[in-house]
Order: structure tokens, then C-alpha cells, then sequence
């Protein structure tokens, strides 16, 4: 299977305190904006909010549900609202251009609460596409 401009995939997940805690201590970020009500009440956000890098990782999931074998190899992120545990957020990928000639397409990426409310914006990915199989002589 090959991409094709306008390809489009969705994943969809609500993100738990589980999940915080889980990704905190795989990647070790234990910052207490994610964990301690306290600290987080006395912030902008009012409440710990789930890690950026988590809800950016669903960006991940939807480039696999294209369907085509590929590697994300690349892409600037833009944090534009808080994602709080409990919420509900859609990835989409949009692949926006595959380069002639070249196992390279790139891919427009966005999150979505469930508020309609834009929380990652994602410019530029790129995706490394597996080459066709060689057909047995």
C-alpha cells in the first residue's frame, strides 16, 4: 500500500491519571505540574494537566493507522492548550505531500479535545515509506 495525498487517519483516546502516572515514570518526568494537585492549583492550569509529549504521542498512533508501512521521522509541535485527565483527544494525520521519487511523504498532524478545542498543532511531519517489495524473479 502507498500513501496518497489527502489519506487521512484518527485515533481517539481518554487520557486517565494512569496514564499520567504511567508515562511519568517510563520517561522519568515527574514534574509536579502533572502530579501534585497542590502545586497545580497554584498554576495557570488550576489542576495537573497530562503531559504534552503523551498527547502527542497519540500523533504516532494515527500515522500508523494510514495504513502504509513507515517511519515518523520528524516534525515541530506546538502545544496550544492543556490536556487534563479525563479528557477526551483526536490525532489526525493528513498526508499533505509525497515527494516524487522519494519514500518521503510529509503530513499535516493535529490534536483535538473533545471541547473542539485544538491542544497540538504539528507541522511538517515526515514519513519514511517502506519501499515496494522486489516481485520474485
Amino acid at each position: 500500500m502507498s500513501l496518497q495525498v489527502g489519506d487521512r487517519s484518527s485515533v481517539t483516546r481518554t487520557f486517565s491519571s494512569g496514564d499520567v502516572a504511567a508515562f511519568g515514570e517510563l520517561t522519568g518526568d515527574l514534574n509536579p505540574l502533572h502530579f501534585d494537585e497542590g502545586f497545580a492549583a497554584s498554576t495557570r492550569f488550576g489542576r495537573p494537566i497530562v503531559h504534552g509529549m503523551l498527547t502527542a504521542g497519540l500523533i504516532s498512533a494515527a500515522m500508523t493507522a494510514l495504513g502504509a508501512p513507515v517511519a515518523y521521522v520528524g516534525q515541530d509541535l506546538r502545544f496550544t492548550a492543556p490536556v487534563f485527565p479525563g479528557d477526551t483527544v483526536t490525532a489526525t494525520a493528513e498526508v499533505i505531500e509525497v515527494k516524487a521519487g522519494r519514500p518521503i511523504a510529509v503530513v499535516r498532524t493535529t490534536c483535538v479535545k473533545q471541547t473542539g478545542q485544538v491542544v497540538v498543532e504539528g507541522t511538517g511531519a515526515l514519513l519514511l515509506l517502506a519501499p515496494a517489495p522486489h516481485p520474485n524473479p
